[in-house]
């Protein structure tokens, strides 16, 4: 959408070209949809914008009324777009939600295809002149930076808005019952999912035998050291009266 903004707006569609006898740089022209404009090597920025709208080319008038209506679309295509994906809650729960964000990605389609014709329209028209035999050099212009602009835009927003698209008939089919892939783990490897399923002892002899084993030793080493702590507690106690000990854990 910004970048439709600027390719609308500025001037820096086609510049003059300094080839064969045009040689001077001290005075730069360029050329847009609504002005044209001299820059000076003082600085002096000077533009005089097209006081007729009958009279301008055919090709002029059609950029211009294309690159407002991208530029429309955009906006419209961003609000959209953001009611209807699933990171924002409004109408959030409801169907209606991926089916606006479908609307929002054919608006974005829409709005890059609108631009995308002008700009490549325009830069067909400078490159063909620019290699005209018969045009003088004084008349030849070069590729200005908005059309580089308006021509990255117009390829963003309608990949952009194919993927939003895309992604709308994604969940319009999850809805409907068709399985989702997403990136999960392979659990039919050769671990399988029976990995997941707990052990009974009933059902694994050797599993039993390993938790008696466990068992057994667990009571004798608890009887083996009742001794030793009976003993030392008494201990604890008979020196309890003469000394203050702290920190036995």
């Amino acid at each position: 959408m910004l970048g439709t903004f600027v390719a609308t707006l500025l001037p820096y569609w086609a510049t003059s070209a300094h080839v064969g006898p045009n040689i001077v740089t001290a005075v730069v022209s360029m050329k847009g949809l609504w002005m044209e404009c001299v820059h000076q090597s003082t600085g002096t920025f000077q533009c005089e914008t097209y006081n007729t709208l009958l009279g301008l080319t055919t090709d002029l008038q059609a950029a211009r009324a294309m690159m407002v209506i991208s530029s429309i679309f955009s906006v419209m295509a961003c609000a959209v777009s953001t009611i209807g994906m699933q990171c924002t809650i409004c109408i959030d729960g409801s169907s209606v939600k991926s089916k606006v964000a479908g609307v929002g990605g054919s608006l974005f389609l829409l709005a890059g295809l609108l631009s995308f014709i002008p700009v490549s329209w325009k830069t067909h028209e400078v490159v063909q002149t620019f290699y005209m035999q018969n045009m003088p050099a004084s008349l030849k212009f070069e590729i200005g930076d908005c059309l580089y602009v308006g021509l990255a835009s117009s390829l963003l927003s309608m990949l952009g808005g194919g993927l939003l698209s895309a992604s709308c008939c994604d969940d319009l089919d999850s809805s409907r019952g068709t399985r989702r892939h997403y990136p999960y783990p392979d659990r039919t490897g050769p671990r399988g999912p029976s990995h997941l399923i707990p052990y009974h002892p009933a059902t694994n002899p050797n599993l039993a035998n390993k938790n008696q084993t466990l068992n057994s030793l667990t009571s004798t080493s608890t009887h083996s050291t009742m001794p030793a702590q009976d003993s030392r507690k008494s201990a604890r106690q008979n020196t309890a009266a003469g000394y203050d000990v702290t920190g036995y854990v």
